[in-house]
C-alpha cells in the first residue's frame, strides 16, 4: 500500500512539472522585445505615409488641379503668387463656358500650365476693334468689366475653331495670351480644369468672377 500512494505521488509531481492541470495545457507566449516593437510601429508609419502619398496623387492626377499663379497676366482677379485649385471634374458633364477661368495646358509648350479667362468659344469670330472685343455680328462689345485696365491692343480678328477656346488674360495689357501664342487657340482636352477656389494667401471663390 506504501508503495502504491509514493507512486501516485511521483506521477503527480511529473504532471505538475510538465504544466498540465486537469487536461489544459498553459502556453505562455514571449513579450515582444523593444526593437520588433520599433520595427513594427516603423512599419506601421511607412504603410501611413504610402497611403496618404497615393490618395494625394489620386486627387491631383483626377480630382483637382493645385497651382501656383507666376506672373501677373490675370490680375487683379489672381495675383502673382496666388495659389489656387481647378476642379477637374467641372467639365466632366458641361462644356467649358464664356469668362471661365481656366488651368491648361500651354498650347507653345504643353510642359508648362497656363491660367487665363475664356473669351472665344468654339465657331466664335472674336474681333477686336478700336481696343473693344467683339463676338461674331454683336454690334455691342464684350463685357469685360473685370479687367484690370483699358485694354490698349492692335485690331485683330480671329476665327476660333471647333474643339478650341480662344483665352486673354484680365490684364490684358501684360498678358502673353492668344494674341501673340504662335498656336492662337486651345483645344478643349487640353483644358485640365476650372479655377475655382483662390487658398493663399487668403481664401476666395472664384467661380462667376
Amino acid at each position: 500500500m506504501e508503495e502504491e500512494i509514493k507512486q501516485h505521488d511521483v506521477e503527480t509531481a511529473t504532471e505538475q512539472d510538465n504544466g498540465v492541470n486537469d487536461g489544459n495545457i498553459q502556453e505562455t507566449k514571449p513579450e515582444k522585445t523593444r526593437k520588433q516593437k520599433i520595427i513594427a510601429e516603423t512599419i506601421s508609419w511607412i504603410k501611413t505615409i504610402a497611403a496618404a502619398l497615393v490618395m494625394a496623387w489620386f486627387i491631383t492626377t483626377f480630382l483637382i488641379v493645385n497651382a501656383q499663379v507666376p506672373s501677373g497676366s490675370m490680375e487683379n482677379t489672381v495675383m502673382t503668387g496666388d495659389r489656387l485649385i481647378a476642379n477637374r471634374l467641372s467639365y466632366l458633364f458641361s462644356e467649358p463656358k464664356r469668362f471661365d477661368i481656366v488651368v491648361f495646358k500651354f498650347p507653345d509648350d504643353e510642359s508648362k500650365l497656363y491660367i487665363k479667362r475664356i473669351i472665344g468659344m468654339p465657331g466664335d469670330t472674336v474681333t477686336i476693334r478700336n481696343n473693344e472685343i467683339y463676338i461674331n455680328d454683336s454690334t455691342e462689345p464684350l463685357d469685360d468689366s473685370f479687367i484690370k485696365e483699358p485694354m490698349y491692343t492692335p485690331d485683330a480678328v480671329y476665327h476660333v475653331p471647333e474643339g478650341h477656346y480662344f483665352m486673354m488674360g484680365d490684364n490684358r495689357n501684360n498678358s502673353s495670351d492668344s494674341r501673340f501664342w504662335q498656336n492662337t487657340y486651345v483645344a478643349e482636352d487640353k483644358i485640365l480644369g476650372k479655377a475655382i477656389f483662390k487658398y493663399f494667401p487668403s481664401p476666395e471663390i472664384l467661380v462667376d468672377k
